[in-house]
């Protein structure tokens, strides 16, 4: 009952970075296809309206943004670890420079190169949504696009000049899938992804191998049973409220949160966690009855509702 569950859809590159961090812990999972494009009327219940993917839901726990959804995975699964070698800091220093200066150039040329094959409701979805990206001047911007993009597969190259088979050395961690999900989308996304990738041999031999990695094992759940499974569980009991934290609210306090880069769209509920690196606040629902929705600190505004 308690296996983690992804809201996500297969072409998500963040989606692609959480499979592969449950893959990499060798973890059951359930999959819940999300549509690409809003309204997701029943994953709204569960985030209160959060619109990135993807969500981790474990029981009545959901958790939002990749940031803290590795952090909660490595919390209650251990073993095998995602950040060998005392690299937690240093993984997720990393993930500000693939989640924006990788990934955003990558994103553009999806969008750039694929326009006129993409559905009118998904460049409208995008265009209330990918605030960093100006779609009437995508086009003409393709090769500016490439030389950030090209800029970013040489940082993985340097990476991986020594020799070394993963970023950090000998192991894979979360440090590769951090490099490797904009190459996966690149892939997918970009017809031109093998001449692109072809002057990075290292890349590319690296690339090879988390392709390999495992994605877990996966069944797929309706949304219905997920809410249903929410419904029927009990949050876990709050870490609570740092009473040092500079913003000064107490637990019990009606608050919004929301990502304070893109899709700014504020979750409403009362504070039960508040710490250095995660805000978590409690709210009532018919469909699913009492639920708990976590988010990391970093990139993350928290207002008094």
């Amino acid at each position: 009952m308690n296996d983690p569950i992804l809201h996500h859809h297969d072409p998500s590159p963040f989606g692609e970075k959480i499979r592969l961090a449950l893959g990499l812990k060798g973890l059951a999972w359930r999959s819940v296809q999300v549509s690409m494009v809003m309204p997701r009327p029943e994953l709204g219940v569960l985030t209160g309206g959060y619109r990135k993917i993807p969500v981790l839901q474990v029981g009545a726990d959901v958790y939002c943004d990749t940031r803290l959804i590795v952090r909660e995975l490595e919390r209650r699964y251990p073993q095998p670890t995602l950040f060998p070698q005392g690299s937690l800091g240093l993984s997720l220093a990393l993930t500000p420079w693939s989640d924006r200066s990788f990934f955003d150039p990558g994103a553009g040329l999806s969008m750039g190169l694929n326009k006129a094959f993409i559905p009118k409701a998904v460049i409208d979805d995008r265009k209330s949504f990918f605030n960093f990206m100006d779609f009437d001047a995508l086009e003409s911007d393709i090769p500016h696009l490439y030389t950030q993009f090209r800029a970013g597969l040489e940082l993985v190259e340097l990476m991986l000049a020594d020799g070394r088979p993963f970023v950090l050395g000998s192991q894979v961690s979360y440090a590769d899938i951090d490099a490797y999900f904009p190459v996966w989308m690149a892939r997918g996304n970009i017809g031109t992804a093998a001449d692109l990738l072809e002057p990075f041999k290292k890349l590319r031999e690296w690339e090879s191998r988390m392709v390999a990695c495992s994605r877990g094992t996966r069944s797929e759940i309706s949304a219905d049973d997920a809410l249903a499974l929410a419904k029927a569980s009990t949050p876990h009991v709050p870490v609570g409220v740092d009473a040092s934290d500079p913003l000064g609210f107490t637990a019990g306090d009606r608050v919004c949160v929301a990502p304070d880069d893109y899709g700014k769209i504020p979750v409403e509920g009362d504070l039960v966690t508040l710490t250095i690196n995660e805000v978590a606040v409690r709210r009532h629902t018919v469909e699913a009855g009492e639920i708990v929705t976590h988010f990391p600190r970093l990139g993350y505004r928290i207002t008094r509702a």
